[in-house]
């Protein structure tokens, strides 16, 4: 493992949490604490033990009174992040379906000043091999290729849920107006894009087991049309012809 940059500023990692009461506990041991300085975990009112679990731990946790979605935890967690000084912030799901061990793949691009975004894709490995179910496989395939052609970009993947961002890229674009559900993953990219954000993909493996937060076809199927109306609105707005409030910032933004 490479030794941690003096100069990189405080580490902090966000875990979206619901119902993860069975996993925290070898997610957290899993993150090489000599590259964190801080974990802060945002409960999204949890039927099961999560909260105890983080307590023992001594993770700062943040509890939501009502059920908010995934977006509207990612939107605390960034708060929260910044708030604490944090120079650059991961978000690691606490499932234990991302390996948290590369951690300081994600974060060297940005404290080298290569990358505002450092994204964990399952796609330059086999995701198959962990068991990723087909229709997830497909679906994301699909869509990926599909935001490409829209967005001008390469990705090989648009939908992993571990990722890296400095603190400039967040506080550069308006993360609080989007979804509170899962499509805000994919609106925060639309909107780093517009912000002159650089990427960065690294390669992570994955597993899904039973005790892995999946959503179901269903839920995929509402997610992927969520996605394709994003990315109508992204082109329409950058194009002039209707105005998005989600894409209407000041799009300049210091690098480093």
């Amino acid at each position: 493992m490479p030794e941690k940059p003096q100069d990189i500023g405080k580490i902090v990692v966000v875990m979206p949490a619901y119902n993860a009461g069975q996993t925290l506990t070898q997610t957290y041991r899993d993150i090489p604490r000599e590259w964190v300085d801080e974990v802060l975990l945002v409960d999204d009112c949890s039927r099961d033990n999560t909260v105890q679990i983080a307590e023992t731990l001594n993770i700062k946790c943040f509890t939501h009174r009502w059920n908010r979605g995934y977006g509207g935890n990612q939107k605390t967690c960034y708060n929260a992040a910044l708030e604490s000084g944090a120079q650059v912030v991961v978000m690691l799901h606490p499932d234990y379906q991302y390996d948290p061990k590369i951690i300081p793949d994600l974060v060297l691009p940005i404290s080298q000043n290569d990358a505002d975004v450092v994204f964990a894709s399952r796609f330059l490995g086999n995701p198959l091999a962990g068991n990723m179910p087909l229709y997830k496989y497909l679906s994301n395939r699909i869509l990926t290729w599909i935001q490409n052609r829209v967005q001008g970009t390469r990705f090989s993947e648009c939908h992993t849920g571990y990722r890296a961002y400095s603190r400039n890229i967040l506080e550069a674009v308006p993360y609080e107006r989007n979804s509170e559900g899962f499509v805000f993953d994919n609106e925060i990219i639309s909107q780093f894009i517009l912000a002159g954000a650089r990427f960065r993909e690294v390669p992570v493996v994955t597993r899904y087991e039973k005790d892995s937060s999946t959503v179901s076809f269903g839920q995929s199927l509402k997610y992927g049309l969520a996605v394709l109306w994003t990315l109508l609105r992204f082109s329409l707005h950058k194009h002039g012809l209707w105005s998005c409030r989600k894409f209407t910032f000041e799009t300049h933004h210091e690098t480093g």
